[in-house]
């Protein structure tokens, strides 16, 4: 049995400045998404490499501030995204049950969650720093000694940024301590919060919109 852990970091923001940067880096990483979905609703491609193939150099131009690592990670968001709206079997616009009628469209909300991965946040006992559109920011903070001896020893499968409910942010840490335990593309996943369980009826995320065209209908 793989072992995961699930670890959330809040960061301090009381600074208007860092608020602004990661406020701004939340909206851009959505347009980002946004442009990616139209392509895969067209061509019916959530493969990570496949949709990279087809829409890196669209997305680079169209939002060159995202920077190309950023740009992968709005790539692998959509695909993940994706295959939840599209493959999951308890989605009511799975493949399975929805044919070959046009697809409904994702829309993805100014404050959708940002994908990190090793080269766009850096962890240290004293703090971390994470990309953003106004170059590396740094938060001085106390991380749990749960969390470091997991990232020197786990496999690293996700780090996500969210907004809380009062306008903060927070980081949500995926590992994994079997080695090659790494997200598949055809895995259809799920975000849950640690020792809670997974429900049997899917809920889209708050964030997504799922925008079913007249000929779907």
């Amino acid at each position: 049995m793989t072992h995961r852990l699930h670890v959330v970091v809040p960061l301090t923001t009381d600074d208007p400045e860092h608020r602004r940067r990661l406020t701004e880096l939340q909206a851009v990483f959505a347009q980002a998404c946004n442009l990616l979905a139209p392509q895969v609703r067209q061509h019916r491609c959530w493969n990570r490499v496949a949709l990279h193939h087809l829409a890196y150099r669209q997305l680079r131009q169209a939002l060159p501030q995202l920077g190309s690592q950023m740009a992968c990670n709005a790539i692998y968001s959509v695909c993940r995204t994706a295959r939840l709206v599209y493959q999951h079997p308890n989605s009511p616009f799975a493949l399975a049950r929805w044919g070959e009628r046009p697809l409904p469209l994702l829309r993805f909300a100014p404050d959708c969650p940002v994908y990190f991965d090793r080269h766009t946040l850096s962890v240290r006992p004293q703090g971390l720093s994470l990309f953003t559109l106004d170059g590396r920011m740094r938060f001085d903070l106390s991380l749990p000694a749960q969390l470091l001896q997991a990232i020197a020893t786990m496999r690293l499968r996700e780090v996500v940024l969210n907004r809380s409910a009062d306008g903060g942010f927070r980081l949500a840490f995926s590992l994994s301590a079997a080695a090659g335990d790494a997200p598949t593309e055809d895995e259809a996943q799920l975000w849950v919060d640690a020792g809670a369980p997974v429900a049997p009826s899917l809920q889209l995320p708050s964030y997504l919109d799922v925008e079913v065209s007249h000929e779907s209908v």
